[in-house]
């Protein structure tokens, strides 16, 4: 019996250690999707300043005259980045942006070249018979996601060409309502036309249009820069929120499968412990009695 109660008492303390480490790590994925949302939220001021720019170059331009890709043709370049993750516990975070992107390529004739963001969806794709070229570590924090973004971007140029760079497409999960999210499929290039259409079309905040001056193409390829840096940034932030978002998920179920054993093992516990204590008392009892019986014969 001492030794059944013994061992449940391991096993609670297990247990409530266990529970100790599961609620921190709950609380830093907490705190790791505020972070990244916020990061999101503070790029969209400059997001709006870049697609501004972009609105008077295509307006002096026109919105269909700038290099900037073709729809892939049968044997064209077709670029994706795929943003996964590094670590477990995340459920099916990796599986569902990787079949997302293999589906979309299968679509999508032509010389695939595709870079991959975490070491877990890197492995998804290879498994399904897509040949990686780059892989790149998820970024621990927000101020990791620039150098990241700064790779993927020279790593892009150099595997798509610069001239006619073909299609890029970006592959990741966004955060939707609470500790849930959905994997998102963008074209980076070439443009969309109706987009350069509305951004050519769009109102000017103030009463005087400002002149690009200088190169055009050279303002245009500046901007058009930043326009990719400011999409890659928000994929990976987002993609980062939407990681934490499933690990808090699967934190939360964690610590209530734990909670729920907790309450097993202590009301075990509790009544082996009990029905000892009733054991030594009727033993105790039983004893006295017979020493009673003893004094009296």
């Amino acid at each position: 019996m001492s030794d059944t109660v013994a061992n449940l008492r391991r096993k609670i303390d297990m247990a409530s250690d266990l529970r100790v480490v599961v609620h921190a790590m709950n609380g830093l994925a907490a705190s790791s999707i505020e972070q990244y949302r916020r990061s999101v939220l503070a790029l969209a001021d400059y997001s709006r300043t870049v697609e501004l720019g972009l609105s008077l170059c295509f307006r002096a331009a026109g919105p269909t005259t700038a290099p900037l890709g073709r729809p892939g043709a049968a044997g064209g370049l077709v670029g994706a980045i795929v943003f996964g993750s590094d670590q477990g516990l995340v459920g099916q975070f990796n599986e569902v942006v990787a079949n997302e992107a293999i589906a979309a390529l299968a679509e999508r004739p032509g010389d695939h070249r595709v870079w991959a963001v975490g070491e877990r969806v890197h492995t998804r794709l290879e498994e399904a018979g897509i040949p990686v070229e780059g892989l790149f570590a998820v970024p621990s924090s927000v101020t990791a996601i620039t150098p990241l973004v700064g790779q993927l971007l020279l790593q892009s140029d150099a595997g798509l060409g610069k001239g006619d760079p073909g299609e890029l497409h970006l592959f990741y999960n966004r955060p939707t309502t609470g500790a849930s999210y959905a994997v998102a499929r963008q074209r980076l290039l070439p443009l969309d036309d109706r987009w350069r259409a509305e951004l050519a079309a769009r109102p000017w905040p103030a009463p005087n249009l400002p002149e690009v001056r200088g190169a055009g193409t050279q303002t245009l390829q500046a901007l058009l820069h930043e326009y990719l840096f400011v999409s890659l940034f928000r994929a990976c932030a987002e993609s980062l929120a939407s990681e934490n978002a499933s690990r808090l998920a699967a934190m939360q179920r964690a610590e209530k499968n734990i909670d729920e054993q907790l309450q097993s093992l202590d009301g075990t516990f509790h009544r082996m412990r009990q029905s000892g204590i009733d054991e030594e008392l009727f033993d105790v009892i039983s004893g006295f009695e017979a020493l009673s019986k003893g004094r009296m014969a």
